[in-house]
């Protein structure tokens, strides 16, 4: 049998750059505009992807870009979408490093049963020092301690999840009996960062729990996601790099002890499709203009930790940063160091390219189905996130793309269930 590409949808209001929002055609509302989420996620809901995903941050400074400034808050929002939505997967952004594990527990899990069983969890571990000032100035742990704590908060909240047999409410009214005692089960957690007690006060879900997602590509993420989440997100940065990941994400899921094919790999990428090639590179270069380079370099230091690049000659090469950034965002700012060195980029090229990276799906919409299917073919992705910061961009990969994949048979016609475990393709938990 063929394998099957699957799709998720990143929904970020005005979008993930500094100046795209002054495009005549974006709303500059949108990024606290329900009827965008609204018309977006069933957009999705539409082609058949697996979810929507709200990516979050607890910590924002005159340097943030402007759909940082001000946003929705992913619990709220995604709530709201579980209303106008039947079949999509709600994926929502919360730190195991600035969060209690009883209240994201309940909040995640409430979710689920609002949504009748489509709840997700980008877990993240906070790469940004800022953000304790925002908890009580609780001192941001270096990069590996993070990833110590991500695993006694999610075991802490896998085991609230599991604070309920399935079975536990028979709400029998003849006998009175509204739950089973003997089916609660209490936590009694003692670790070294977190005592949680239990139980939780909501039952299991149509799909037992949410779904686990994490990003981390360095090798303390890689080793975290491949023993703990059901899905990867990963940068789409070339075929031979993604592929590289995916087989080392799977390999290590494997000596984890764990199914490879229940932990699946999503790319993100920001397709833009034209009536031909030409028009679609017009589309971005127009899109590229919009950002000026004092803004490009402001966001490019976030990745960094708000490093102060102001100092340095923008075409002289990339400066040697060392360290820096190693505990912030550190996959990100590895690969961008590497990639500045091997391409020899200057500051100047390596901002741009962060602020507005060209994608590497575009041309027209047999171009990009031809790419999707070549990346499938070579068993280097399980899916794709999608984006779509150019306007357009997602509507018409929707419409155009989406319909090529289904008559070649590399993408479904209709959705397999009702849960998020069903859409992607990984056991509901008993």
């Amino acid at each position: 049998m063929t394998k099957q590409v699957h799709f998720g949808a990143i929904l970020h209001g005005i979008g993930g750059t500094t100046d795209g929002w002054r495009h005549p055609q974006v709303d500059e509302t949108a990024s606290t505009n329900l009827n965008f989420y609204k018309t977006r996620a069933q957009l999705a809901e539409k082609g058949l992807f697996d979810f929507v995903f709200i990516a979050d941050g607890l910590y924002i400074s005159e340097k943030s870009i402007p759909h940082f400034l001000n946003r929705f808050e992913p619990i709220t929002l995604l709530s709201s979408l579980a209303a106008v939505t039947e079949n999509i997967g709600l994926v929502g952004t919360f730190s195991t490093t600035y969060t209690d594990p009883f209240t994201i527990s309940r909040q995640l899990l409430s979710l689920d049963h609002l949504s009748n069983g489509r709840a997700g969890w980008n877990l993240v571990t906070t790469p940004q020092a800022g953000v304790a000032e925002n908890f009580n100035n609780r001192t941001l742990p270096p990069h590996g301690e993070r990833y110590k704590i991500a695993q006694e908060h999610l075991d802490v909240v896998r085991g609230l999840w599991r604070s309920w047999e399935p079975d536990a409410f028979p709400r029998n009214k003849e006998t009175g009996q509204y739950f089973d005692p003997e089916k609660l089960h209490r936590l009694n957690y003692e670790g070294e960062y977190f005592q949680v007690a239990g139980p939780l006060n909501i039952g299991r879900s149509p799909q037992g729990e949410p779904l686990v997602f994490q990003a981390g590509s360095s090798d303390s993420g890689r080793a975290f996601a491949a023993g703990n989440a059901e899905a990867i997100f990963t940068h789409a940065n070339s075929l031979e790099e993604v592929k590289a990941f995916y087989d080392d994400i799977k390999a290590r899921a494997k000596a984890a002890g764990r199914n490879p094919e229940e932990v699946k790999v999503y790319p993100g990428i920001n397709p833009l499709v034209g009536d031909t090639l030409e028009d679609a590179e017009a589309a971005y270069t127009e899109f590229a203009s919009l950002i000026p380079i004092e803004n490009a370099v402001k966001y490019l230091a976030r990745y960094f930790d708000d490093y102060d690049f102001s100092g340095y000659d923008l075409d002289a090469p990339f400066p040697d940063l060392g360290d820096i950034g190693k505990d912030a965002f550190r996959s990100t700012t590895d690969y961008i160091k590497k990639r500045a060195k091997e391409e020899n980029q200057t500051l100047r090229q390596v901002a741009l390219e962060q602020a507005v990276t060209r994608p590497n799906f575009i041309g027209t919409a047999e171009d990009i189905a031809d790419e999707i299917q070549r990346w499938v073919e070579a068993d280097a992705v399980d899916g794709f996130i999608i984006a779509g910061d150019i306007p357009g961009a997602f509507e018409r990969f929707v419409n155009e793309v989406v319909p090529i994949l289904q008559d070649r048979g590399i993408y479904r016609t209709e959705y397999p269930g009702t849960t998020l475990r069903e859409q992607i393709g990984v056991p509901i938990v008993p």
